[in-house]
């Protein structure tokens, strides 16, 4: 049996996930949260968070690594850990340096560092030559508008140090580009309580359906699990509407959209881990979106573990143990699986979901999230907004994406003013 030191992590999916995985592996795991109230609050009444059931939970300032790293090195030698894990974006470095701290399994702290800052990342790929967009860094708005003349609208404008979508906005003109500053300095907090850097990445915006590339390296080799597909809604928002795996592409275009993953992993020097490369397949050839050095998020993970057996959660677990992952292939049954998302366009008060007894009973569903009523509902912004989900799978071939399509169209949100 292994002990695992799990530093913060997301309340959604992988933070079910990752337990899960643990458990299933016959390890244990101690828990670090600076804020154990974050957690209670995401859970459903009257159960407790997967996360909050570990051998172990410990409170700490998690944002403050001058404090953080001496007491896990007490923690450690109370409590003996074998590995060091999170899903938290906002907290993969700190996990990295923890790891490194404590002479455990892990990826090297720069990399992360700079894989977690879309700045720093744009700069490494660019110098070793992986194709991305022409882009520029802005430290204030002389420097933003200066650099969108320069590079021609349309533009994608991103903050270098969120995630989710999270005030990435495609600008047309002066007028939107100005728009997504303000909101963006409105916001110096993240959802952490990290004081984020005001730096502004503007991107040229690249046209081409968006794949992603699924990969897991222990030994210094990236393995590629497969090709995940994504759609794209609520602009000028960059929505994640749903996806599909594997995705429906070419041979040719699959292998170079997993040659040009490999690449930019190699420029970052991330060679341990689970990542989750995003990618545009341009008429000049894939470009390079981000570079996340955790597993996917949005269910993605279990579309793969759906259709290939693999489940990365659980490679994500052994990776940071130090050991290497089982990613054999196994016939599920299914040759595709796919997720849509209920993407709230209306705000208010969600009174009812109609057809939510139909997609239950549906034939080939693998998931139905669904809200309750009485929530309060806002227009999504980012990925952090949807009302809900559902997922299915196809045995025949890449059928899953219209089926959960189907399946989504019969959703009717009612969403009242109040």
């Amino acid at each position: 049996m292994a002990h695992l030191l799990v530093v913060e992590s997301w309340v959604g999916s992988m933070s079910r996930l990752l337990p899960r995985a643990i458990r299933e592996a016959g390890h244990e795991f101690t828990f670090l949260t600076r804020d154990l109230h974050h957690y209670l609050r995401a859970a459903p009444e009257g159960t407790a968070h997967p996360l909050l059931g570990a051998r172990h939970v410990l409170t700490a300032d998690t944002n403050d690594a001058e404090s953080l790293l001496p007491f896990v090195e007490r923690a450690h030698r109370a409590l003996g850990f074998d590995g060091v894990i999170t899903s938290c974006d906002y907290y993969l470095p700190t996990a990295a340096r923890v790891a490194a701290r404590l002479g455990l399994p892990g990826a090297d702290p720069e990399a992360i560092e700079a894989a977690c800052r879309k700045d720093r990342t744009r700069r490494l790929l660019a110098d070793a030559g992986v194709p991305g967009p022409r882009f520029a860094v802005c430290r204030d708005w002389a420097d933003t508008a200066a650099a969108a003349h320069r590079i021609g609208y349309p533009l994608v404008f991103k903050p270098v140090d969120l995630c989710a979508g999270m005030y990435v906005r495609r600008v047309d003109d002066e007028e939107g580009l100005a728009r997504a500053f303000r909101a963006l300095a409105d916001f110096p907090l993240n959802a952490r309580g990290q004081r984020r850097d005001p730096v502004v990445l503007l991107e040229e915006l690249l046209e081409g359906p968006e794949v992603s590339v699924e990969t897991v390296s222990s030994g210094g080799t990236a393995h590629v699990v497969g090709v995940t597909d994504k759609s794209v809604g609520g602009a000028p928002a960059f929505i994640e509407t749903g996806h599909m795996f594997p995705a429906a592409l070419t041979p040719g275009d699959a292998e170079a959209a997993c040659a040009t993953a490999r690449a930019a992993l190699r420029a970052l020097g991330l060679d341990h881990g689970v990542s989750h490369t995003e990618i545009k397949l341009t008429a000049d050839g894939p470009r390079i979106v981000e570079v996340n050095p955790r597993p996917a998020g949005n269910r993605i993970t279990e579309l793969v573990r759906h259709v290939t057996g693999v489940d990365l959660a659980a490679a994500c677990v052994e990776v940071a143990l130090g050991r290497e992952p089982d990613l054999r292939r196994r016939d599920t049954g299914l040759r595709s699986a796919a997720i849509a998302f209920l993407v709230p366009d209306t705000a208010g008060v969600l009174e009812a979901l109609d057809g939510a007894d139909e997609v239950r009973a549906a034939p080939g569903l693998l998931e139905f999230q669904a809200p309750e009523p009485g929530r309060t509902v806002k227009v999504a912004g980012s990925n952090n907004e949807y009302l809900g989900h559902v997922m299915a799978g196809d045995a025949a071939g890449t059928g899953a994406r219209d089926r959960a399509e189907a399946l989504l169209s019969v959703l009717s949100p009612k969403v009242v003013s109040r």
